[in-house]
């Protein structure tokens, strides 16, 4: 196609945008976690946030498919991107103004979530419009390592940012990431899919086009199999991930140094998995790759619970491969659905999607610390890795899944 000649440059422009907008929302939201734990120290009120930060764009997330494809994709993603950083800018008023309500907080962090819900997959529906379909999961790769880089210095930055800045101040840093990705979408053009029905979407419209988006999955064995399987073990992943400072604290008696080591380290290793895929483009079947990373996920994590105490450094390293597994995994995840979706309808199965992945991490939130309590920590993670390890082996025998990809 004519307007897939230039891709290069085009991924080039909207990646330059996206990776300052990713480091400045991750300084950003490590920011106000410093803060609420300073100001409230309490995990309860971590929990909340993270959960206002999340659950709506996974109720809304699957409307949202609905007019993304619709819509303008282009003019979506910098609608969305105004909107979180307009969301962002009320906050920072209102911290100018001495009016520090968390009540606010999950509201706007809420807001910030509605605004995700329409981001990332209009962003994610763009790309197989944009560049050929034998280079998506190189463009998947090179998606995971932007993101990776953001998890390592995001992190950093809001460190910094908080200890020389107020929090007003730090959360303008947003907004500049903000303004910095919409301008570099001025700049490219995005073509959208033809759509045959362009009348504007009414209720039951609207219902009926969900129930396309969900038809585009059951319709497809192998995507149906695909995305049970992936709900099962993002619901394992999730209390696992919010558990990992814990693991260090109570089960290797680590401190802050060792928790920034543990979480530095798996943004190391995704950083490594996506570049990997980048540069590399393994040739191997998409498929196969995602159940081989997560028996290698589940297997790190299992490990992480069994190992002596006194064996920090063996964490390190199982955390650095479980980084790598997991980008490695998302990406050919991502590029599956690219491949066998219509592109009339991708924007509503990513939102169904990233529904499906948000959901089960919020139920997880709820749960983990009374099963960290009851069961041990390191328990937790010897159960959950095991089943995720599982998932990785039974979908080697399920042909539906094996039948991805596959070239008839």
């Amino acid at each position: 196609m004519q307007e897939k000649e230039n891709w290069k440059r085009k991924f080039l422009i909207i990646w330059i945008g996206q990776f300052i907008s990713l480091i400045t929302s991750s300084a950003v939201n490590f920011a106000i976690i410093i803060w609420l734990s300073i100001e409230h120290g309490s995990a309860e009120v971590l929990a909340y946030g993270a959960i206002a930060g999340m659950l709506p764009a996974a109720v809304i997330g699957p409307f949202a498919g609905i007019y993304i494809d619709r819509w303008n994709r282009k003019k979506t993603m910098m609608f969305a991107d105004g909107f979180v950083a307009l969301c962002t800018l009320v906050m920072s008023i209102s911290f100018y103004l001495g009016y520090e309500s968390l009540i606010l907080i999950y509201a706007m962090l809420a807001l910030r979530s509605v605004g995700s819900a329409f981001h990332m997959p209009a962003m994610q529906a763009s790309i197989p419009m944009i560049a050929p379909e034998s280079e998506l999961l190189r463009i998947a790769g090179i998606n995971q390592m932007i993101q990776s880089i953001s998890a390592i210095a995001g992190p950093a930055l809001g460190a910094l940012a908080i200890t020389l800045l107020s929090i007003g101040n730090v959360l303008l840093l947003d907004i500049v990431g903000a303004v910095v990705a919409i301008t570099a979408l001025l700049f490219v053009y995005i073509p959208n899919p033809d759509i045959p029905e362009k009348a504007k979407a009414s209720f039951a419209q609207a219902r009926n086009d969900l129930k396309l988006g969900f038809r585009a999955i059951l319709d497809n064995k192998g995507l149906t199999w695909l995305f049970i399987y992936t709900s099962v073990g993002t619901f394992c992943i999730m209390p696992v991930a919010v558990l990992f400072p814990l693991l260090t604290l109570q089960y290797f008696g680590g401190g802050k140094w060792e928790m920034s080591i543990v979480e530095m380290v798996w943004g190391i290793g995704m950083l490594v998995g996506g570049a990997v895929l980048g540069i590399f483009k393994p040739t191997i079947r998409k498929v196969v790759m995602i159940n081989i990373m997560n028996i290698v996920l589940g297997l790190t994590l299992s490990l992480s619970g069994i190992i002596p105490p006194n064996t920090f450094w063996i964490l390190v390293g199982l955390t650095t491969i479980g980084g790598v597994a997991a980008t490695i995994y998302n990406a050919s995840f991502m590029t599956v659905l690219q491949e066998e979706v219509r592109p009339e309808v991708m924007g509503r199965v990513f939102s169904l999607y990233f529904s499906m992945a948000i959901i089960p991490t919020v139920i997880g939130l709820l749960g983990t610390g009374w099963a960290a309590d009851f069961f041990g920590v390191n328990n937790i993670f010897i159960a959950l890795g095991g089943i995720i390890a599982l998932i990785g082996v039974l979908s080697f025998f399920n042909r539906f899944i094996m039948g991805l990809g596959e070239k008839t």
